[in-house]
């Protein structure tokens, strides 16, 4: 539910009751991942997706009938083939979805209303809830915070809210959504219960390196992706609010100084525009040597080899330079910036989630990947 956290927030301080449908699990070509949701109020008012459309209609009339009799429900949806209107997924795949009621006088409430508050904000933070178990869990929120704190309960053995702590820990730290496996005593083997834990963690980073007009289209690309993009470079008369709006943090300073200093992580990426070697060079050779999620660079065929060269002669070793993306982007014959920021753009999704940058028509690859490059 983290990921309608904004407006759900909402709907909670203003004291509506609602039912929030929430995907647990998924398979084959399902459209949605787990942890994606939608809510209905008294009011019939909705809010949120699990399937894209194909079982909607559905979900909206189990969240109201949720809202009636207050009980939590598992609800498994496929695709039939014996009659084509059937409710399921016409994509072939198949997911569970949990609907909890969220009344006003709800055990849980206040859990939810503070996971909400947190998501909204940008807090790092994890929702464990039980999916499968005892009938008197099902439902049951606990609130987890990246040092281990945790508020909430649900409703078990005296270990059950430790392990599912830790547990939900161990996912946050990685910014997983995922389901997990535990004993009713609180021991962390698999056994009567099933958490779903939802991360939310801060928006990923993009830092473009190079005040030039590509970057002004990537910057725009990547805030559409989610990111928390940064535009650096050292020129103040080209990195400036007039030429880049959508950016969030805009920095003058050479672009090696600032990687060495602004915090990254595994979900960071990185994309050197700039295509200058005095540029180019010493912020590739730290960035390859860093844990990053991308690193990519434009370039000619002919600045590329050159580069690529110079880093070497950098003390870059083959390994670390099997990490760079260069030139930057899929082969879509871009012309233009926004054209060019949509192939670095596609290059970094494909990366990111294992996918091969292939036309679908044709190929017998999976349409969505199970595999997230680390």
């Amino acid at each position: 539910m983290l990921d309608i956290a904004e407006e759900l927030g909402r709907w909670a301080e203003e004291g509506r009751e609602f039912a929030v449908a929430t995907v647990v699990a998924v398979g084959g070509s399902a459209p949605r991942p787990p942890g994606a949701a939608l809510a209905v109020d008294r009011e019939g008012t909705v809010i949120g997706s699990v399937s894209g459309g194909c079982v909607e209609g559905a979900v909206y009339e189990l969240c109201a009938q949720a809202l009636q009799d207050g009980e939590s429900v598992l609800e498994r949806f496929g695709y039939s083939d014996d009659d084509a209107f059937a409710v399921g997924l016409t994509c072939g795949g198949v997911i569970d979805i949990l609907i909890t009621p969220v009344g006003v006088d709800a055990p849980d409430r206040p859990v939810y209303a503070a996971a909400l508050a947190a998501a909204a904000r940008g807090e790092t933070a994890a929702l464990a809830r039980v999916t499968r178990g005892p009938a008197e869990l099902c439902g049951r929120a606990l609130l987890v915070r990246p040092d281990g704190s945790y508020e909430g309960g649900l409703g078990g053995a005296a270990g059950l809210d430790r392990t599912a702590a830790a547990e939900a820990r161990a996912l946050l730290d990685a910014g997983r959504t995922a389901t997990v496996e535990v004993s009713e005593d609180g021991a962390h083997c698999p056994g009567g219960v099933t958490l779903l834990v939802e991360s939310s963690v801060p928006p990923p980073r993009m830092i473009v390196f190079g005040a030039v007009d590509f970057a002004a289209a990537l910057v725009r690309a990547g805030k559409f992706l989610g990111y928390h993009v940064t535009l650096c470079d050292a020129r103040p008369v080209f990195a400036t609010r007039n030429r880049f709006p959508e950016a969030d943090e805009i920095v003058v300073d050479w672009p090696h100084r600032y990687l060495e200093r602004t915090p990254t992580d595994s979900r960071t990426v990185l994309c050197v525009l700039t295509h200058d070697a005095k540029f180019d060079v010493p912020v590739l050779v730290a960035a390859l040597r860093m844990p990053l999620a991308f690193v990519g660079a434009m370039g000619s065929r002919r600045t590329h080899e050159d580069r690529n060269a110079r880093l070497r002669d950098a003390g870059v070793t083959d390994l670390e330079l099997s990490r760079l993306h260069s030139p930057i982007g899929l082969d879509l014959g871009a012309r233009t910036p926004e054209e060019t920021a949509l192939s670095i753009a596609a290059e970094i999704i494909a990366s990111r989630r294992g996918g091969t940058g292939v036309p679908l028509m044709g190929a017998h690859t999976p349409i969505h990947h199970d595999a997230v490059a680390a």
